[in-house]
C-alpha cells in the first residue's frame, strides 16, 4: 500500500505500483497482488456459534441461582422440580438465541452493497468487475453515480466531483484534480486528488490509480478505531443482575429462617429441607428472565413495523432510558438534499414556497438554471430521474417544484458550446439556441460575476449595474449567505452570429455580462425532525448535532430545528481541540452544536456526556460516525444512506432514515421498560405473598394455630409460578404505553429499579396477598373441623385467584385501573380468563385433585375463596385514589 500518494507524481506513483495509465495491468500481475494483498473487503467479524450464544443466555446470575436450586432439589428427591427449572433455562435460552438470530436476519435483509462492481482497465480493455477483485495498482474509470471501488490517486479529471459525506460529514461534493499536494498532513477533505473507497462520483469523470484497498483504506482505518470501544451493560441488564443478587441473599436468609423455626417447633428434617426448597422456589420468580425477553422481543417487533430493527434485545430498552441524543446533522437531521429556498431578482428577495404565479423574469431564471447545468434528466413514467451534482439538481428540483419541465427547457433550447466549472474561475457558462439568439448563461460564484457584470436585467428593462445595484445585489448575497445558504449568481450576455465560439477565449464569454439574479440553497432539514425534537425536549433528551459542515451551515439548521437559541451554543473542532478534558467536562452543557469535527471529536463528545451519568445514544449514517456508534450506549444508523461500517457498528439500524422514529423507539424504549416493571411488580409481589403465606404458617402455626401442615406444597408454588404467573405477566408486558410516558424525565440508571416507591409497594402488597392467603387458610382449618386437604385447597386457590385479580393494580402505579380502562389490555384480559381455568381445573379435575392433594370446595367455601381474592383490587384503588386526591 502506498503512504502519503497524494504528495507524489502520476510518474512517481506508477513507478512505484508498477503499473501503467494506459493499459492496466496484466492478468498474471493481478493474480500476483491478489495473492499478495488479499480480497479488496472489510473484515467482517465472524458470527457467535450456537454453544456460544447459549453460554452467554445461561451465564446470567439469576439463571445460575436457578440452577443451583435445581440441582438441590434433584438431591433431596425432588427430580420434577428440579427437571422443571432446568426446562424452563433451557426454553429461556433458546428463546434468546432465536430472536437475536432473527434480528441479525432481519439486519442482512436491509444490507445492500455499496457497490457491487468497478469498471477497470487490464490487459489494455476496459472490464467491468467485482469490487473485491480490485488490487493496488489496477487503473479505476469513474464517471457520474459510480462508487469509487477502493482509496485511489486522481490521475486525470474532467469536472470531476466526488460527494464524501459518508466519509467526512462535507455536504457539498469536492471538486478533483490531479495536481500534487506538498502537505503530508492535509486533511482527508481537503485531498481533492484523492478519491477513497465507499464515496460517490456526482459530476464529471476522471481515472484514478488504486492506491489502498480493504482494510488499508481510509474507511477501513475507521473500522479499526471500533475495536477499541467498550461494550457496557444495558440500564436493564444491570437491574436485573442486582435483583437476581437481592432475591438470592433474601431468599437464603428466609429459607434459613423458615428451616431453623421449623426444626425447633419439632417438625422432620426432610419436611422442612423440602419447605425451604419451596420459599427459594417462590423467592426467585424463575419465569421472570424468559418473560423479560418476550416483552424485549415483542417489543423490537413492533420497532420493526415502525421502521428499525434491533440488533440486540436490549438495546431498545436503553434507548428508552436515552437522555442524550448526538445526531449526525447530514442526511440524518437534515434530507442530504441540497434545495432551492430563495431567489434574488428584480432587486428583491423573496421565498421559494411564496412563489405562486411565474412572471417573465422568473421563467428565464428557472431556464438559465436548468441549461447552464450538467445533470442528466429523463422522463420515466411520470417521474423525472437526475443525475448529477446536488447543487445543480437543485436547480433543477426548482424547475419542477414550479411546474416546469426541464426535460421540455433541454430539448427548446440546444446547447452549442461550454465551458465547464473549474476553481480557478470558479464559473460554468454554456452557450444556447434561445428564440434564434445565440444566449450564453454564466454562473458562479456571486463574488466573482458581480465583477463580469456590467448591466443588470431589472423587471425586463437593461439598466447600468452601478454602485447601487451592485451594493444591493451584494447585500442580498450577504443576507443570503447568513442564512447559511449557498448563494450562485446568474448572468448571460447575447453572442453575435458572426463570433466563432471556438475562437473564443473565456475571458471574452465571461465578462460584460448582464447579471440576472441570485439562488440560495440549503440542504435543509427533515420536515418532522423539528417536531421530534420538540417531544424529545418535553421529555427531558438532549439533542446534540454533530457534523463535519461549517459552523454557521450548523448553526442555521440548528435554529431552524430550536436545538440552540444563540451562536454561543455551538462550537467547531478546532475550539473542542482547544479544550482541556477538564475544561470540556465542565463546560459541555453549554454546547449543542458540533461543527467541522472528526472522528475522534465524535468519540471525546460521546465519553464525556457518558463520564457525567448520561445515557448518550448517537445517531449518524456515515464511516465518520462509526466510532462514535460504537461507543455510544446506543448507536442509530440509518439503513438507506448509511454505509456498511456504521451499520455494523450500532445497535439499532433505522431502514427509512427518519429521525422521527429514533422518538418512536425513544417512546417504546419507555414503554418497554415500564411493562417490565410491571411484570416484576406483579411476580415479586405474587412471590413474597407466597413466602408471607409459609412464613406466617411456620411462626404461628404449631404453636398459636395448632396446624399441623404446611398451606403449600412445592409443586403447588410451581404451579401457580410457572403457569399462572407466567401468562399474566407475559400480559402486562404488552399493555399499552401510558399517556404520560413522554412527559417524563429519562430515568436515572444509577438508581435501582425500585426506586421511587416500586419497590415499597411491592412488600406492602405482596404481605397483602399473603395475609388474605392465610387467612384462607386459617378459615379453611378452623371453622371445619380442621380440615387439613380443605385448609390447603382453599390456600392454594386464594392465592392463585388473589394473584391473578392482583394482576390488574399492577397496570400502572399511578392510574386508576377505571381511568385506563379495566378491559383496555385485550391480552391479559384472555391471559386472565386462561389461568382462571387452569387454576379451577385443578380442583374440578380428579388426576389434578390427587396430583396438587387438593378437595373440591363447596359453594360457601368457593365463595370466600372469590371475596378474599377480590380484596387486592378495592385495597389497592383506595390507596390510589387517597394519594390523587391529596
Amino acid at each position: 500500500m502506498v503512504k502519503n500518494y497524494h504528495t507524489k507524481s502520476t510518474n512517481a506513483l506508477v513507478n512505484e505500483l508498477q503499473t501503467n495509465i494506459k493499459t492496466g495491468l496484466k492478468t498474471s500481475e493481478v493474480n500476483k497482488r491478489q495473492e499478495l494483498y488479499g480480497k479488496n473487503k472489510l473484515t467482517e467479524t465472524k458470527p457467535k456459534s450456537f454453544i456460544k450464544r447459549f453460554v452467554e443466555q445461561v451465564s446470567d446470575f439469576m439463571i445460575i441461582v436457578l440452577l443451583a436450586a435445581a440441582f438441590i432439589s434433584y438431591l433431596s428427591g425432588e427430580e420434577k422440580e428440579a427437571y422443571l427449572i432446568i426446562f424452563i433455562v433451557i426454553v429461556n435460552a433458546i428463546l434468546g438465541i432465536m430472536q437475536e438470530s432473527k434480528a441479525e436476519k432481519s439486519l442482512e435483509a436491509i444490507k445492500k452493497l455499496s457497490s457491487p462492481s468497478s469498471k477497470v482497465i487490464r490487459d489494455n480493455k476496459e472490464v467491468i468487475l467485482p469490487i473485491e477483485e480490485v488490487v493496488p495498482g489496477d487503473v479505476v474509470l469513474i464517471d457520474a453515480g459510480d462508487y469509487i471501488p477502493a482509496d485511489i490517486r486522481i490521475v486525470e479529471s474532467h469536472s470531476l466531483k466526488i460527494d464524501e459525506s459518508a466519509l467526512t460529514g462535507e455536504a457539498v461534493p469536492v471538486a478533483k484534480n490531479n495536481e500534487i499536494i506538498n502537505n503530508e498532513s492535509v486533511p482527508l477533505g481537503d485531498r481533492t486528488n484523492s478519491g477513497y473507497m465507499s464515496t460517490v462520483v456526482t459530476y464529471g469523470r476522471g481515472k484514478g490509480v488504486v492506491v489502498g484497498i480493504g482494510m488499508e483504506t481510509e474507511m477501513g482505518k475507521i473500522a479499526n478505531l471500533l475495536s477499541n470501544t467498550e461494550n457496557a451493560k444495558t440500564p436493564l441488564q444491570k437491574s436485573l443482575t442486582q435483583l437476581g443478587k437481592t432475591l438470592a441473599v433474601i431468599a437464603l436468609f428466609i429459607c434459613t429462617v423458615i428451616f431453623i423455626i421449623g426444626v425447633l417447633q419439632g417438625r422432620e428434617i426432610k419436611e422442612m429441607f423440602i419447605a425451604s426448597i419451596s420459599l427459594a422456589v417462590a423467592a426467585i420468580p424463575e419465569g421472570l428472565p424468559a418473560i423479560v425477553t418476550i416483552v424485549l422481543a415483542i417489543g423490537m417487533q413492533k420497532l420493526v413495523k415502525r421502521k428499525a430493527i434491533m440488533r440486540k434485545l436490549p438495546a431498545v430498552e436503553t434507548l428508552g432510558s436515552t437522555s442524550i441524543i448526538c445526531s449526525d446533522k447530514t442526511g440524518t437531521l437534515t434530507q442530504n438534499k441540497m434545495t432551492v429556498e430563495k431567489i434574488f431578482i428584480n432587486n428583491k428577495i423573496i421565498s421559494v414556497k411564496d412563489i405562486k404565479n411565474i412572471n417573465e423574469e422568473l421563467q428565464n431564471l428557472i431556464e438559465f438554471g436548468v441549461l447552464c447545468n450538467d445533470t442528466k434528466v429523463n422522463l420515466t413514467n411520470n417521474e423525472f430521474n437526475k443525475i448529477g451534482d446536488p447543487t445543480e439538481v437543485a436547480l433543477v428540483d426548482l424547475a419542477i417544484k414550479l411546474d416546469v419541465s426541464p426535460v421540455t427547457i433541454i430539448n427548446n433550447y440546444e446547447r452549442i458550446f461550454e465551458l465547464p466549472f473549474d476553481s480557478e474561475r470558479k464559473l460554468m457558462t454554456t452557450v444556447n439556441i434561445i428564440n434564434n439568439k445565440r444566449i450564453s448563461i454564466t454562473k458562479g460564484a456571486p463574488d466573482i460575476l458581480f465583477s463580469r457584470c456590467n448591466s443588470i436585467n431589472s423587471n425586463n428593462n437593461i439598466v447600468s449595474f452601478n454602485e447601487d445595484q451592485n451594493k444591493s445585489a451584494k447585500n442580498a448575497n450577504l443576507r443570503m449567505a447568513n442564512d447559511a445558504l449557498r448563494v450562485l449568481a446568474f448572468g448571460y450576455k447575447i453572442i453575435d452570429d458572426d463570433v466563432d465560439l471556438d475562437n473564443l477565449l473565456p475571458e471574452s464569454l465571461e465578462n460584460e455580462l448582464t447579471f440576472f439574479g441570485l439562488v440560495g440553497m440549503i440542504d435543509p432539514p427533515r420536515s418532522e425532525v423539528k417536531k421530534s425534537i420538540a417531544v424529545c425536549k418535553k421529555a427531558g433528551i438532549k439533542t446534540i448535532m454533530i457534523t463535519g459542515d461549517h459552523k454557521n451551515t450548523a448553526i442555521a439548521i440548528a435554529k431552524q430545528l430550536d436545538i440552540i437559541e444563540n451562536e454561543g451554543q455551538a462550537l467547531s473542532g478546532l475550539e473542542l481541540d482547544k479544550l482541556k478534558d477538564e475544561e470540556f467536562y465542565k463546560s459541555i452543557n453549554n454546547y449543542r452544536v458540533y461543527a467541522r469535527v472528526s472522528p475522534e471529536n465524535k468519540v471525546r463528545i460521546v465519553k464525556t456526556w457518558r463520564s457525567k451519568g448520561e445515557v448518550v445514544a448517537m445517531t449518524g449514517d456515515g464511516v465518520n460516525d462509526a466510532p462514535a456508534l460504537k461507543d455510544s450506549d446506543i448507536g442509530v444508523a440509518m439503513g438507506i444512506t448509511g454505509t456498511e461500517v456504521a451499520k455494523g457498528a450500532a445497535d439499532m439500524i433505522l431502514t427509512d432514515d427518519n429521525f422521527s422514529t429514533i422518538v418512536n423507539s425513544v417512546e417504546e424504549g419507555r414503554t418497554i421498560y415500564a411493562n417490565i416493571k410491571k411484570s416484576i411488580h406483579f411476580l415479586l409481589s405474587c412471590n413474597i405473598g407466597e413466602i408471607i403465606t409459609i412464613l406466617l404458617a411456620t411462626l404461628f402455626g404449631t404453636f398459636i394455630f395448632n396446624f399441623a401442615i404446611m398451606p403449600l406444597t412445592a409443586t403447588q408454588i410451581l404451579w401457580i409460578n410457572l403457569v399462572t404467573d407466567s401468562l399474566i405477566a407475559i400480559a402486562l408486558g404488552l399493555e399499552k404505553n401510558e399517556p404520560n410516558v413522554m412527559n417524563k424525565k429519562p430515568r436515572n440508571t444509577s438508581k435501582s429499579m425500585f426506586h421511587g416507591g416500586l419497590g415499597k409497594a411491592i412488600a406492602i402488597q405482596g404481605f397483602m396477598i399473603g395475609l388474605i392467603s392465610f387467612t384462607a387458610y386459617y378459615i379453611g382449618y378452623n371453622f371445619w373441623n380442621n380440615s387439613e386437604t380443605l385448609a390447603v385447597t382453599m390456600t392454594f386457590m386464594t392465592l392463585a385467584f388473589s394473584q391473578l385479580f392482583h394482576s390488574f393494580n399492577t397496570r400502572s402505579e399511578e392510574f386508576s385501573l377505571f381511568e385506563i380502562g379495566i378491559f383496555s389490555n385485550k391480552y391479559l384480559n384472555y391471559a386472565f380468563i386462561i389461568s382462571f381455568l387452569l387454576q379451577l381445573s385443578t380442583m374440578l379435575i380428579p388426576f389434578s385433585r390427587d396430583l396438587f392433594k387438593i378437595k373440591i370446595l363447596s359453594f360457601t367455601q368457593f365463595l370466600i375463596v372469590i371475596f378474599l381474592s377480590i380484596l387486592p383490587i378495592i385495597i389497592v384503588e383506595l390507596i390510589k385514589l387517597i394519594k390523587q386526591n391529596r
